[in-house]
């Protein structure tokens, strides 16, 4: 019994992981979006895990956040919250944003990151730092 009492804490701590996929990833690490349904993506986007259930990134224009709950490999967001600052690039950005909502598996294989639809659609980043 008294082993039991010591190991409970433990075996608590353990069931508190994060399963997103922010437990898959150094929270310091930001991708960089690369392709868009297998096309060159030629303005900048990134996505970053900062912190459990959280996404962030910047899209061509304007910085975004989100929140994604589903556990890893899935990937489930809530409404992308973007800041509103026009520029040339707008409507690369709203296609990765509409992209992004879409998206329903993740997959981080090295320095690389796939998030993939139910149906089709796939973006694929690339590590850009840690």
């Amino acid at each position: 019994m008294f082993r039991l009492i010591f190991a409970l804490p433990l075996l608590l701590a353990n069931c508190a992981t994060d399963e997103t996929i922010s437990g898959q990833v150094e929270p310091s690490a930001i991708f960089q979006l690369a392709e868009i349904d297998g096309t060159p993506f030629t303005s900048t986007a990134t996505i970053s895990f900062p912190e459990e259930a959280r996404i962030s990134g910047r899209g061509p224009c304007n910085t975004y956040s989100a929140s994604q709950n589903a556990p890893y490999p899935w990937f489930e967001i809530s409404p992308v919250l973007a800041t509103r600052m026009a520029c040339k690039n707008l409507a690369q950005e709203i296609e990765f944003f509409e992209k992004l909502s879409q998206m329903t598996q993740i997959e981080v294989a090295g320095d690389t990151l796939i998030l993939r639809g139910t149906t089709e659609g796939e973006l694929v980043f690339q590590s850009i730092a840690e």
